[in-house]
């Protein structure tokens, strides 16, 4: 916290920081005789009619009353890395966003409009990365009506927490009165530490989802466009550990390679075979393949509350680099058809 040479806090922020990264210290309780104090670090996103709104790195804000403030500075934009390769953000939700692809797409300036019938919030939302060309509420509204035309809900997918995310964005969506639906985690590590885990002599790689790994998936009734996007990318590969007599297969994943990035998804294991290892083997299946063609890097998707995933990535490495969010147009002008949900199972495990 910034301390004056006469040893006494200061605040060295204002209204004019919105949209970098601060550290702020408050009281809690103003007037007690007991003073007590609280620190927040994040995006500075608003300040207006004396209060501050800062945007956590998991995407939640605070309201701090600007008469509650002891102290304040300006920090770096993005805390040092501990742990995963280095990596932008843009770089990160580009190689994100190549891994499942979606049926139809157009361009709003530089944003992506992405859709899919509805087969996941990711095929089905806006990757808003750099300038949409039209003022913000006009941009809102074109997303809107694209969306409105396909009988889809309008989501927009944004990200916290690293150099270059969207807090602003999230910060103007709220205001807007979209709702934020999903947060999950972007998790990077490197890729030879998982090819060295397990044998993996079980698995079974291929190009494509056959009825056996299908048989396995946890969504159901998977059809065309479900396949297109599961088959979409630059690289793709379907790992599966057979079943025994033929039953549905044991454990499966998927993975696309993409220059230096593998990125992996829909690692799902029969319940009655979980600590077995099979999610291991069948990342280190994917990540031998990868490291074939040339990949280095790995990323994937876990929620916060999926604590079996945290701990198996953990295990291997990985570690957050952002979270990521799916904001949903408001209710006033929303269709009926609802999009399938990014479980925490199928994002990460």
């Amino acid at each position: 916290m910034e301390i004056s040479a006469a040893g006494r806090l200061e605040i060295r922020i204002t209204a004019a920081d919105v949209g970098k990264r601060v550290s702020v210290r408050r009281l809690t309780e103003p007037g007690s005789s007991h003073e007590k104090f609280t620190d927040a670090v994040g995006v500075l996103t608003s300040w207006d009619a004396g209060v501050l709104v800062i945007t956590r790195r998991g995407g939640e804000s605070v309201r701090i009353p600007e008469t509650s403030l002891v102290a304040g500075k300006v920090v770096p934009s993005a805390p040092a890395r501990r742990r995963g390769p280095a990596a932008s953000y843009e770089e990160l939700a580009r190689a994100a966003s190549r891994a499942w692809r979606p049926v139809e797409s157009e361009r709003l300036g530089e944003w992506e409009l992405r859709a899919a019938s509805g087969f996941t919030r990711r095929a089905n939302s806006v990757l808003p990365l750099g300038d949409p060309g039209l003022p913000l509420d006009e941009a809102l509204t074109v997303v809107r009506r694209w969306y409105g035309d396909r009988g889809l809900p309008a989501y927009i997918q944004t990200a916290t927490g690293a150099e270059g995310t969207q807090e602003l964005l999230c910060a103007e969506l709220e205001r807007r009165g979209w709702t934020r639906e999903v947060t999950a985690e972007l998790w990077v590590g490197g890729l030879a530490p998982v090819a060295d885990r397990a044998a993996g002599a079980g698995v079974v790689l291929s190009r494509a989802a056959d009825a056996a790994w299908l048989g396995r998936y946890q969504r159901k009734g998977v059809g065309d466009v479900a396949l297109k996007v599961l088959g979409g990318g630059p690289s793709v590969w379907f790992a599966t550990v057979p079943g025994a007599g033929g039953a549905a297969p044991a454990a499966i994943g998927r993975c696309v390679v993409d220059g230096r990035w593998a990125g992996f998804a829909a690692v799902e294991v029969d319940p009655e075979r979980r600590r077995e290892g099979l999610a291991t083997e069948v990342m280190a299946a994917l990540a031998r393949q990868a490291l074939d063609e040339g990949a280095s890097a790995a990323w994937l998707q876990v929620e916060a509350d999926n604590e079996g995933a945290r701990a198996l990535y953990g295990g291997m490495g990985f570690g957050a680099h952002h979270a990521y969010h799916h904001y949903r147009g408001p209710a006033a002008d929303d269709v009926t058809t609802d999009v399938a949900t990014d479980s925490g199972r199928y994002e990460s495990l």
